[in-house]
């Protein structure tokens, strides 16, 4: 990037043409000699480019014909090609692991200056024609290529300021509402204060938009490590609590002494921890930073984490009581099975995957089960089955929950939290590991003692649920010791459907 006068700035030929690469450059040369009219490089492409980042994905904007631009380009490169959007001019190019974004002046922009000024952020509203460079291939000694900016973005740039490009922008869309708080956090960037007081005043609007494209955003502002301090300027905006309004019952409410903060506070605070053992795990799980570090890596782990940090405590306002035999000691019974009720419910609003809904609500579930081992622990020694239990309920998330009990240690600074309560779940993680390596392992790598069948053919059982119910406690056994021979097992169900007095136990014999 470099100045050509004060309110002139180009970007450099050279730079511009190893982005888009040769190939590329040959084939959108072609297309527009077939196509006329000028081709624009524009939004968060130019954007990435000034602040010498590698943009994701290309952004071009034609005046008309975008979807024939990304046909021409598909049928060239064999790419895949997607419509964007059921009433836009606009499509994608999916070739070589890029993205390749084509779409129409907007609205019935007349020019490239009128169509930068219908977008939402003016640090998404610039532009560069690559008409003539495209013509020329890469020849780099080009004086540079001049950005059209019309709406002041590069100077937003400069004082790192997110700015929304009119007072009419989140009539247009509102999702623009979130998407300011989005590039804010993944700028790192902070929001104009007439923008902020323009969501202030028009953050209803955010119920209009598809809940899948809020869950987008939403997602995209956990992904960055400023997501805490996007979900706080969210909540002071107001805006948030239009999102989740369960969360806003928090807001204010007393803790027992071990906090420092309120409910929603504390809740904010866990996602800041959160952000913070993901980033450094061998600091807070220095026996285990491999474990972690892979765990974090995985999949989506590392943003359900975040969302788990976030919603932990959703149950608490509802299940909130005062012990008046201890004191009047606030209580909240049971709030981690409320918070993941509750959870469901948001996720189930927000239209979440499967896998996201069940990864969420199942840490939530879960949360409090470290602490609970941990109570015990320090009034004796704790038991190889309380571990068990709690290393076969967490499955492969254990490192998860571990993650999410030291996030939520670390948020709770009260006068009452135990002592050195970090290295208590760093310790009781590494106990888990030891059981799951001694006695979990063995087991789930060889044969099951007992299946299905056996309980068919051998105790003449009828299939029904009841049966993971039994195998489970088979493989516990197991697991335990108590039990090492397909008779000793069979043995163990007989006497387990007695002391438990299944209905049926006996069927078909």
């Amino acid at each position: 990037m470099r100045s050509s006068g004060k309110n002139r700035r180009t970007l450099n030929a050279g730079q511009v043409a190893a982005f888009l690469g040769r190939d590329l450059m040959d084939k959108l040369a072609r297309i527009g000699c077939r196509m006329h009219g000028p081709v624009y490089l524009t939004g968060g492409t130019v954007r990435d480019l000034l602040l010498d980042r590698t943009p994701v994905d290309i952004d071009l904007t034609v005046p008309r014909a975008a979807q024939k631009w990304a046909a021409g380009l598909a049928a060239m490169t064999g790419g895949a090609y997607v419509p964007l959007g059921r009433d836009e001019d606009a499509a994608r190019v999916v070739w070589q692991g890029r993205d390749i974004d084509f779409s129409s002046f907007r609205e019935g922009a007349e020019s490239i200056e009128e169509e930068l000024r219908k977008r939402d952020l003016t640090v998404n509203s610039m532009a560069v024609s690559i008409g003539e460079l495209l013509a020329k291939g890469r020849d780099t000694h080009w004086a540079g290529l001049e950005v059209i900016d019309p709406v002041g973005g590069l100077g937003d740039l400069d004082r790192k300021i997110i700015r929304v490009t009119s007072p009419r922008s989140f009539q247009c869309d509102p999702l623009r509402l979130l998407r300011v708080f989005r590039f804010a956090a993944s700028l790192d960037f902070v929001v104009d204060r007439k923008t902020f007081d323009l969501v202030v005043r028009q953050k209803k609007w955010i119920s209009r938009p598809a809940a899948e494209r809020v869950a987008y955003e939403l997602d995209q502002i956990m992904r960055s490590d400023r997501a805490y301090q996007a979900v706080a300027d969210l909540a002071r905006s107001g805006i948030f609590f239009h999102i989740f309004p369960e969360l806003r019952a928090g807001v204010g409410m007393q803790q027992p002494a071990s906090h420092h903060l309120d409910v929603f506070e504390h809740a904010l605070a866990t996602l800041q921890c959160m952000v913070g053992v993901q980033q450094e795990p061998s600091r807070y799980f220095p026996g285990y930073p491999e474990v972690m570090e892979k765990y974090i890596d995985t999949g989506r782990n590392r943003v359900q984490l975040r969302w788990a940090a976030l919603l932990h405590d959703l149950g608490k306002p509802s299940t909130m009581a005062i012990d008046e035999d201890r004191g009047g000691r606030i209580t909240f019974y049971n709030h981690d099975r409320a918070g993941a009720e509750l959870a469901g419910t948001i996720a189930r609003r927000l239209k979440w995957s499967g896998s996201d809904t069940r990864k969420i609500t199942g840490l939530v579930a879960l949360h409090m089960r470290p602490f609970h081992l941990g109570n015990v622990r320090r009034k004796g020694a704790l038991s190889l089955k309380a571990c068990l239990r709690l290393v076969r309920l967490a499955g492969p998330d254990l490192p998860g929950l571990f993650l999410l009990s030291m996030a939520d240690a670390m948020a709770g600074l009260g006068e009452g939290r135990p002592e050195a309560v970090e290295q208590e779940v760093a310790s009781l993680f590494a106990r888990m590991e030891d059981v799951y390596r001694e006695h979990v392992a063995p087991v789930r790598s060889g044969p099951p003692l007992l299946t299905g069948r056996h309980l068919i053919d051998e105790l003449h059982l009828a299939p029904g649920p009841v049966f993971r119910e039994i195998l489970d406690a088979v493989e516990e056994a197991h697991m335990e010791g108590e039990v090492t021979t397909k008779q000793e097992a069979l043995q163990f169900v007989r006497t387990f459907l007695g002391s438990v007095g299944k209905p049926g136990a006996g069927a078909g014999g």
